[in-house]
């Protein structure tokens, strides 16, 4: 039996709901988990919903039976095999730590993605990624040569058929044209000292002023630099008794952590823009506990 995640968006009113799980149910399809949210500032409707098709129902089956409700409704909606995992492309500068915690949670299986290839302004990481089995595309990035850099990148979005591009702290701005083109389809991770704490050595401020809390915050990529949705974040406390390098160790973890609960959330069809901000429905069954390690 295939399991199935169908989303859908679109202007709140009545009957969504009962037309959606109608309709599963006479297609012999029985529903494992569900989630909505009605945005009653904007009107919006946000729903998720997972399945069994039971009966033998494909994709195709389902697609073509939803189109008459989806038209009905005004629905944006998008259909999931569930076994189908997504292509994902890693971008990583010198800073190793979120590349290295994504490519143990994937080979241990904690990450269900195709990782199709890892890209990078530096040679630092070559040999850990080569080592997976996994392509390495050294990339450099000039002010000079930034657009047939950024050129080369969507060359090789294309023909991995990439999904997701996650910036595992890479240290190069994207331009307007790129963050466009793949809007909800990069994934960043910063700390969360923005705006205190701008420019190099962000932790080491942070222990020169005496913070009491330091954390990361995943967003999507667009055009207002390190501003976009936001999909997850966390917090670590820190003592007066704790070290700059303490600060960075702990800081590192928890960047690792958010970035590694982003990428499930959006391969899982959990999150949904809703303007500058983000819904986000929490794990379904059977995906919790790859979804809470580390």
């Amino acid at each position: 039996m295939t399991t199935f995640v169908l989303t859908v968006t679109c202007k709140s009113t009545r009957g969504i709901v009962a037309a959606i799980s109608g309709f599963l149910a006479e297609m012999g399809c029985n529903i494992t988990d569900s989630s909505q949210f009605d945005d009653l500032g904007t009107g919006r409707f946000f729903m998720r919903v997972g399945f069994i098709s039971e009966k033998g129902a494909t994709r195709g089956d389902l697609a073509a039976g939803l189109k008459p409700i989806a038209e009905n409704f005004e629905m944006e909606t998008t259909l999931h095999d569930q076994s189908e995992r997504m292509r994902v492309l890693l971008m990583v500068s010198r800073f190793g730590h979120c590349l290295n915690d994504l490519l143990y949670r994937w080979r241990i299986g904690g990450l269900p993605i195709d990782i199709v290839g890892v890209v990078s302004n530096h040679f630092d990481y070559q040999k850990v990624v080569v080592n997976h089995d996994i392509p390495f595309h050294h990339i450099p990035v000039t002010k000079e040569n930034k657009p047939r850099a950024e050129a080369r990148i969507m060359e090789l979005v294309e023909s991995t058929g990439t999904e997701l591009i996650v910036l595992a702290r890479y240290m190069q701005v994207l331009s307007d044209k790129m963050c466009q083109t793949m809007s909800g389809k990069i994934i960043n991770i910063h700390h969360s000292f923005l705006p205190s704490f701008k420019g190099a050595n962000p932790y080491k401020q942070a222990y020169q002023r005496g913070v009491k809390l330091i954390g990361a915050t995943a967003h999507y990529v667009t055009a207002d630099l390190d501003e976009g949705p936001i999909i997850e974040q966390d917090t670590v406390r820190i003592t007066h008794a704790q070290s700059a390098e303490d600060y960075v160790s702990l800081g590192r973890d928890v960047e690792a952590q958010v970035l590694a609960r982003a990428i499930h959330a959006h391969i899982h069809r959990r999150v949904f823009l809703n303007g500058a901000r983000t819904i986000v429905f929490p794990p379904s069954p059977g995906s919790y506990a790859s979804e809470r390690m580390g």
